[in-house]
């Protein structure tokens, strides 16, 4: 299934019998010199429709070690497609907020009060290629067969805090560092961008669920950088249909 087909086949299912069910998967966020970081705990809700689970809403809580108080949080609304949801994201130790929106169609409204508590908002607009935030997740459940099978799936990612859309091109990698039944790597496709970012790694078992996440993470190391981490996930629900074909 490709990019625009995924709309269609949303189209196709929308009839069929739906029912609501969960996916719950925790992760540990390791830092470069092998230091747990911190924990992420995710609760997705969503529903059974045509046989696939397709999110609704999604919850993220990120936690220090050894501790249940959360120190960042992120929520996601997929009301009008599982690549694009809405996004809500507090980092309140360096006072941080960004939400992204979409007033109108192939229109994103993005607002982000950066460290400085300065305000930030830009509209950006879009076409079916546009993948925001976790997207990339269900990007990956939906070229599953596709990714398999060596196709390189190329797509566009938003970076928030610069209003801006980048090329990007995911592929079926041999990674080292992962033990996945499906490692995939997302890496930039333009050079001057290619050349400051580094690619993302992502791991997934046979049931097309997050194993591994390695690369730069969207938790704060400090005013100037982000942690970049390998996070290792581990499901502790399963919703009551597959998630990919």
């Amino acid at each position: 299934m490709n990019l625009l087909q995924v709309g269609l086949f949303a189209t196709l299912v929308a009839s069929a019998p739906v029912f609501a069910t969960t996916l719950e998967f925790q992760g540990k966020a390791i830092g470069e010199n092998g230091q747990e970081l911190y924990t992420e705990h995710h609760q997705s809700t969503g529903e059974c429709t045509g046989g696939l689970f397709r999110p609704g809403e999604h919850q993220v809580d990120y936690r220090k070690p050894d501790s249940d108080d959360e120190f960042a949080s992120k929520r996601l609304m997929f009301s009008d497609s599982v690549l694009r949801p809405a996004v809500t994201f507090t980092q309140p130790d360096f006072d941080e907020k960004l939400t992204i929106e979409y007033p109108g169609k192939n229109r994103a409204a993005i607002k982000w009060r950066d460290l400085s508590g300065s305000q930030k908002d830009y509209s950006v607009t879009f076409d079916q290629r546009l993948v925001v935030d976790s997207g990339f997740d269900h990007l990956i459940r939906a070229e599953w067969d596709n990714l398999r099978d060596g196709q390189k799936i190329k797509f566009r990612f938003l970076g928030p805090t610069r209003g801006e859309h980048y090329g990007f091109v995911a592929e079926a990698v041999t990674n080292t560092d992962i033990t996945a039944d499906l490692v995939v790597k997302l890496r930039p496709t333009g050079i001057f961008l290619s050349m400051l970012v580094d690619p993302i790694v992502l791991g997934y078992n046979s049931r097309g669920a997050l194993t591994d996440y390695q690369g730069m993470t969207n938790i704060r190391k400090d005013e100037d950088t982000n942690h970049t981490a390998h996070i290792h996930y581990q499901v502790t629900r399963y919703p009551d249909c597959p998630l990919v074909p």
